[in-house]
């Protein structure tokens, strides 16, 4: 009985015999590759599930969201496997993450997960909540001190600029009015140690109340014509202080009181200074320098010598040299001999009595 080819020892068999036997494994192979291929079922379509794999679903493992090898009934909301628990547990919610009661998708793609839209209409929680330098960017260390919530001033369409309310604001004006922050004392501010709130309001920077019992240094300080108003033109010529003759709580009159022993003091009439300084100068004190210091410097061209009788007959007067002290004594006498004291006149003058 003849031998197949293939039922030959190889070392029996003709080449061509070889050949034949490697062909017919090739095609019975090959039929059984075909014949398996045409059983395959056809690639699944996922969007019949009413959920389409999009962006990163779309190459993410089949058994990363059917891990248990259940296809029905899978969750389609984010929430469900992005929630950090469960077989079906993903990236979940972080614990830094915003509060909110929106849905995973209504800020997140499936493109990526990061750069989120975001609505500040939907986030729940005051702005610190966020805003604490972590989550989100916090106030600045340049910040001005306040108790203020986020919102009192800033708004979620803008940051700035800002509303602005002092009353929320803590520490002294100074604190935030330092030339940085906000705008400070003026090169030009009047000297005081005094804070801003002791002269300025919140409401209104000017007017200001002012006290000068919080200024320091001199009236000239101020009171210079820039600052303040100063000297008018037609003030008596001084290197004296203003406050040698005004005080803070009234300008006029003033106030000025001679330290020289020789002033005759206790005028009751109000004086102007030009009274007796004729030319607008302290050096010219005296009308008459020749009687200085008695009354008669300043009263001299006042004397009346018909009314200083010495002597009724013969008729004999006194001289303003021999009166210059008005205040002094004078006497009448009987006669030329001036021996004789007729009557007697003491402080008949008074600087205090007003009428001369």
């Amino acid at each position: 009985m003849d031998r197949s080819p293939l039922d030959q020892p190889e070392s029996r068999r003709h080449p061509w015999q070889r050949l034949a036997g490697l062909a017919l494994v090739t095609g019975l192979l090959t039929a059984g590759v075909l014949a398996r291929a045409s059983n395959s079922p056809p690639p699944f379509d996922h969007l019949r599930t009413g959920f389409e794999l999009s962006g990163a679903h779309a190459t993410v493992a089949c058994e990363t969201c059917h891990s248990t090898g259940r296809f029905r009934g899978t969750p389609k909301d984010c929430g469900t496997c992005h929630g950090g628990a469960g077989a079906l547990a993903a990236s979940a919610k972080p614990a830094n993450h915003i509060p909110s009661t929106n849905a995973c998708a209504d800020c997140h793609t499936t493109a990526t997960w990061k750069a989120a839209r975001f609505d500040h209409a939907d986030a729940t929680g005051s702005c610190a909540t966020c805003h604490n330098g972590t989550r989100a960017m916090g106030k600045p260390p340049t910040h001005l001190p306040t108790s203020a919530a986020c919102e009192s001033c800033h708004t979620t369409a803008a940051w700035s600029p800002a509303r602005f309310d002092h009353a929320g604001v803590t520490g002294t004006c100074v604190t935030c009015h330092n030339g940085t922050r906000a705008t400070a004392k003026s090169a030009t501010h009047l000297p005081t140690p005094n804070t801003c709130g002791d002269c300025h309001t919140t409401a209104a920077w000017s007017p200001a109340r002012f006290d000068h019992a919080g200024v320091t240094g001199s009236c000239g300080t101020c009171h210079n014509g820039t600052r303040a108003t100063g000297k008018p033109t037609t003030h008596f010529i001084t290197t004296m202080d203003c406050a040698d003759c005004h005080t803070s709580s009234v300008w006029t009159p003033s106030t000025f009181r001679h330290a020289s022993p020789s002033y005759p003091t206790g005028h009751r009439q109000t004086l102007d200074c030009r009274s007796c300084h004729v030319a607008n100068t302290v050096a010219s004190a005296w009308k008459t320098p020749s009687y200085k210091p008695d009354c008669a410097g300043c009263h001299a061209l006042d004397f009346k010598p018909d009314a200083h009788k010495k002597v009724d007959s013969p008729r004999i007067l006194y001289t303003v040299s021999e009166l210059r002290d008005c205040t002094g004594a004078c006497h009448s006498y009987t006669d030329a001999s001036l021996t004789r004291i007729e009557k007697s006149r003491t402080g008949e003058h008074s600087a205090s009595r007003g009428g001369f």
